[in-house]
């Protein structure tokens, strides 16, 4: 069953609340995530993403791009923890650094907006 929230709540609030629902070894897209949200892209899901402060309890790196890859970030190592993560999650990468979506990718939320 899906509940519905009150749209009044910030697009990135949102954003992190739909992530908050992804489960352990589960991956979703920055465009699948935007679409539960109105008026909302992926690039602003990756913004939003990006703008994750360290210690959060959002599991951002749950989140990849449409090809199934990590997308990378301009400098620091953040593309590398992501797969760690991932990887200790049991999600596994094939010689592409791809995702098997069939096998890993979430279903979607039980909150939308």
């Amino acid at each position: 069953m899906m509940k519905k929230k009150s749209s009044s709540d910030s697009v990135y609030q949102q954003l992190y609340d739909i992530v908050r629902q992804i489960p352990p070894g589960k991956v979703a897209t920055y465009g699948q995530i935007a679409g539960y949200v109105p008026r909302c892209t992926a690039r602003m899901a990756g913004y939003a993403m990006a703008a994750i402060p360290f210690g959060s309890d959002v599991p951002w790196h749950r989140v990849i791009n449409s090809r199934g890859e990590i997308s990378l970030r301009a400098g620091g190592d953040g593309a590398d923890i992501q797969r760690q993560l991932l990887e200790a999650e049991g999600v596994v990468f094939n010689a592409n650094g791809r995702v098997n979506f069939d096998a890993v990718r979430w279903q979607g939320p039980t909150l939308i907006y």
